[in-house]
C-alpha cells in the first residue's frame, strides 16, 4: 500500500505497520537490528508525549515521536525529516523546543 502526503513522500506498509516514507522505513529497519543486537532498547514508533496538556479552554498540545528508544539508559527520540520549511516544519521546531523544556530530551532529526 502506497499513498502521498503532503510533501509528496509515498506512505510504505511493512509488516502490517506503514511509514510515512521509505527512508522511515529504512531507519526502522536499522534501529530493530540495533535492538537485537542489544545496542538499544525499548524502541517504539510513533509514541506520543503531552507537550501542554487539555484544559478547559484549549485542546493540549502533543509531539508523536516516529522512534522512541533507549540508549545507554537515556532516552532518545528520532524524527526523519524530508521538507524542512513551511508551516508543518515551523510547527515542529516549536515541538521541538518543547520537548526539551518538557523532558530534557532534544529530538535527533534524520
Amino acid at each position: 500500500m502506497k499513498t502521498g502526503n503532503k510533501f509528496n513522500a509515498k506512505k510504505v506498509e511493512y509488516r502490517g505497520l506503514v511509514f510515512d516514507s521509505k527512508k522511515e522505513l529504512e531507519r526502522y529497519l536499522i534501529l530493530q537490528d540495533m535492538e537485537k543486537k542489544g545496542e538499544i532498547e525499548k524502541l517504539k514508533l510513533q509514541h506520543e508525549f503531552v507537550l501542554i496538556p487539555d484544559n478547559e479552554v484549549f485542546k493540549g498540545v502533543k509531539y508523536r515521536a516516529d522512534f522512541y528508544y533507549w540508549k545507554d539508559h537515556k532516552p532518545v527520540i528520532e524524527d526523519v525529516k524530508g521538507l524542512r520549511k513551511g508551516a508543518a516544519y515551523s510547527l515542529y521546531v516549536i515541538k521541538k523546543k518543547l520537548m526539551y523544556s518538557q523532558f530534557k530530551i532534544i529530538i535527533q532529526e534524520l
